[in-house]
């Protein structure tokens, strides 16, 4: 006999797990199995890194990848062609890492910037299994940054196409897979169970036990194949300190599985085979519903809802307003100040200075020259240029930052019913099973406790509860996008239901102009007329562009030297040497002078006050019987900058006259949606995504009630077209009747685990019973989900 100490035990590599052939490769008393392995711990431990070595065991992946492939990104041209965003000094580029496999993979690589200075930022997608580096290009070049990610064993996937729509179909394609994969198995699978279904006759009994293992044998590659999502997500969960849905969903397949096993391989009973390959194909269809229907929305919510619907095209010297989908590389463009760039274009003319925060999260506007590209998703913050698009919009770096939910910041927390019911249901759960455990255990019955413990685990599967959220809210989600409201995504419908206080903007939300010509009181030379005209052109305010357009054809555009424009007050330019001032009373005329005060907007040039644009405004139509209706359920509010003149019209429209306030300065009313939230209130901001960014982000739900389609807020969680404003209280009414649907489906879903539980806790749970039970279940709730929510949709005219 070998003495023990001879035996030679099998030594992994610390840093990926490989069996270390030679152990030629040491440091700190740890083994490696290459050099490659060995030096990037080498850099772990000499940045202070080797943490990354406590949140898994042998998170690495072996290094062994040859750098020198990446050769051809020391051209310019092909490196530029990967970015997704470059200015003088940062650079954004988007990689996808496919051994990105577990939390200290996005540790290290959100630690990225301790391994080069020239690093700034990382965010990794676990799930899209992509890593978004921004990085100062003239510290460290894109050939060096990929081969730090080789180095470390993060080599990333490089080619010159859209690799993330590839990625997409990619990932579609493999649902579908799955779902074909579970559909073959549960139709054979029950095919083959029948006999069991409805009482073995003296043929069947014979090959009863092949029957059972050929039912075992199509069980594997659900296990194998279509259910690893739901194992990868409970993983996920677990580590992450947080209990989701999928937990319990895991645990039963888990069960089912293990259960048929032994009783088909022990010839006690016929197993689940047939239960478990349904349960999975039902999940999966569930799965694909909800990815088909956010496909279908995306062009909708991506281009359309959440940046400019429509830009102002230059078409042989004339101004004409253009769909964004219509809009083509060569076409030339107007972007005013405040408006978004929706495509990467060329800067033709003006002068630009660019806000990127959106983009980069730096806050200082870059400075643009003719000629130079500017990038989509920057926001022009003086007068207006002129661009020619040199990049689709689809396929700009803008269409991915709306859905980045780590761009959002100080967003109000908000946990979805799903989530909520999640920590309760796997504890609840789990206590049943061991209960019923240690009860049969206790008065003698071993056999009948092991099975009562893993029947209730399988009843106890949350199939139903996992598909009645998703089914219920894809349809709303497609039912307000019909109807003029698009909703960030279904957490959006979850917030509008629980909203208790409304707040509401007044110019431009629940006012609009109506008048084509502006009558101007005082007195404006042609010159003057064509100052206004040159600065109001700069900007994307609907007051602005009613002066522009009541002045066109009368007046010509003038250079203009200085632009600035002050939120929620008014225009600041500087025109032929003299300061044009245009905007409110208070920051027009002052408190100095004396002249008319009234409605408009007043216009100031070389110091001397020449007169106000006198614009009447009229309610959106309906908006009498709109608050009226909405008084009944919710505390109405109005914050509104301008001045109390029609504080007697609204006080007979909103029903407390004490919510009315006026002169209210953005942070104003900020400040007043962040009180609200304090004394309890769950608020909704309806806004004109204009001067209320702040209070839009702020409020529990944000909506941007938008007539003008340039509009463009990153702050909101919805966009309501201006059309569809009389809607409103029926968009309410139909978030609280999805939410009823989730309720009833759950209780539906609770009800037959009831029945099941009773048969589960006895350890009576027959292969019948779960076969009927669980299917039932599923279908019976997506039946009622999507009945029920088209029947509702009729109710409310949507």
């Amino acid at each position: 006999m070998t003495p023990l100490k001879d035996i030679q035990k099998e030594q992994h590599c610390f840093h990926c797990g490989d069996v270390v052939v030679k152990a030629n490769y040491e440091v700190d008393g740890h083994d490696f199995c290459c050099l490659g392995c060995k030096s990037v711990y080498q850099v772990l431990n000499q940045h202070k890194l080797t943490h990354y070595y406590k949140y898994n065991t042998h998170p690495g992946i072996s290094v062994r990848k040859d750098k020198s492939q990446y050769f051809y990104l020391a051209d310019e041209s092909i490196a530029n062609s990967l970015l997704d965003y470059k200015d003088d000094h940062i650079a954004v580029v988007t990689f996808y890492v496919p051994t990105i496999h577990c939390s200290s993979c996005i540790w290290l690589l959100e630690k990225l910037h301790k391994l080069h200075r020239g690093i700034t930022n990382t965010r990794a997608d676990f799930l899209r299994k992509e890593v978004r580096i921004t990085f100062c290009h003239d510290i460290i070049k894109l050939k060096q940054l990929v081969e730090l990610l080789t180095e470390i064993g993060y080599a990333p996937i490089i080619t010159l196409k859209d690799t993330s729509s590839k990625r997409k179909k990619k990932d579609s394609n493999r649902l579908v897979r799955k779902i074909a994969v579970a559909g073959f198995c549960f139709g054979n699978s029950m095919m083959i169970s029948f006999p069991e279904y409805f009482g073995l006759g003296t043929f069947e009994r014979n090959y009863a036990q092949l029957f059972g293992v050929v039912n075992l044998l199509f069980t594997l590659p659900i296990m194998l194949y279509s259910g690893q999502d739901y194992f990868v997500s409970s993983i996920k969960s677990i580590r992450q300190g947080r209990l989701n849905l999928d937990i319990p969903l895991t645990l039963g397949i888990i069960v089912l599985f293990l259960r048929s096993v032994w009783e088909i391989l022990t010839g006690s009973g016929a197993g689940f085979s047939d239960t478990l390959c349904g349960l999975l194909f039902f999940l999966l269809i569930g799965r694909w519903v909800q990815q088909k229907t956010y496909h279908h929305l995306s062009f909708e919510r991506d281009y359309r809802s959440y940046f400019p619907v429509a830009v102002t095209k230059i078409d042989a010297g004339e101004e004409k307003t253009v769909a964004l989908s219509a809009l083509q590389v060569g076409d030339r463009i107007l972007i005013r100040n405040n408006e978004i760039i929706p495509a990467d274009a060329i800067l033709l003319k003006g002068a630009a200075c660019i806000d990127f925060s959106f983009v980069t999260g730096e806050s200082n506007p870059v400075d643009k020259i003719l000629g130079e590209i500017i990038y989509a998703g920057g926001k022009q913050t003086e007068q207006a240029i002129e661009l020619e698009v040199v990049k689709p919009v689809s396929q700009s770096y803008l269409t991915s930052l709306w859905n980045d939910q780590k761009n959002k910041k100080g967003q109000v927390s908000f946990q979805s019913f799903s989530n909520k019911i999640s920590r309760y249901f796997t504890p609840i759960l789990l206590l049943i099973a061991f209960i019923s455990l240690f009860f049969w255990f206790y008065i003698g019955e071993p056999g009948r406790a092991w099975s009562a413990f893993t029947a209730v685990l399988i009843i106890g599967c949350p199939c139903a509860l996992a598909l009645s959220s998703p089914f219920t809210l894809s349809a709303v989600l497609s039912v307000f996008d019909r109807n003029g409201l698009f909703m960030k995504d279904t957490l959006a419908i979850e917030k509008m239901a629980g909203i208790d206080t409304l707040v509401f903007d007044k110019t431009g939300t629940i006012s609009t102009l109506h008048q084509e010509e502006l009558p101007f009181k005082g007195s404006l030379p042609a010159t003057e007329a064509s100052m206004v005209f040159s600065v109001c052109r700069n900007s994307n305010h609907p007051l602005s562009r009613k002066i522009v357009q009541s002045l066109q054809g009368t007046c010509e555009m003038l250079p203009i030297s200085s632009y600035a424009e002050i939120p929620g007050k008014g225009i600041r330019a500087i025109i032929k040497n003299k300061e044009v001032l245009i905007g409110s009373y208070s920051f027009v005329v002052g408190t100095d002078e004396q002249f008319y005060k009234g409605p408009g907007t007043y216009v100031r040039i070389g110091g001397h006050v020449r007169g106000v644009f006198s614009m009447e405004q009229k309610w959106r139509d309906g908006l009498e019987s709109l608050i009226k209706a909405l008084s009944s359920s919710y505390e109405l509010h109005l914050l509104s900058g301008d001045v109390d003149r029609d504080s007697s019209a609204l006080s007979s429209i909103f029903p407390q006259r004490d919510y009315l306030n006026f002169n209210q300065l953005p942070a104003d009313k900020l400040h007043y949606i962040s009180g609200l939230q304090q004394n309890g209130k769950k608020v909704a901001m309806i806004g004109d995504g204009l001067n209320d960014a702040g209070a839009l982000k702020c409020a529990d739900l944000g909506l941007a009630v938008s007539d003008d389609v340039n509009n463009f807020s990153p702050a909101c969680d919805a966009i309501m077209s201006g059309t569809s404003f009389s809607k409103f209280c029926r968009f309410l009414g139909f978030s609280k009747k999805a939410m009823h649907i989730i309720y009833c489906s759950f209780a539906i879903s609770l009800l037959y685990n009831i029945v099941g539980m009773y048969f589960a806790t006895q350890g009576n749970l027959s292969p019948l019973l779960a076969a009927i039970l669980m299917p039932l279940s599923t279908i019976t709730i997506i039946s009622f989900t999507s009945l029920t929510t088209r029947l509702y949709a009729r109710k409310y005219t949507l």
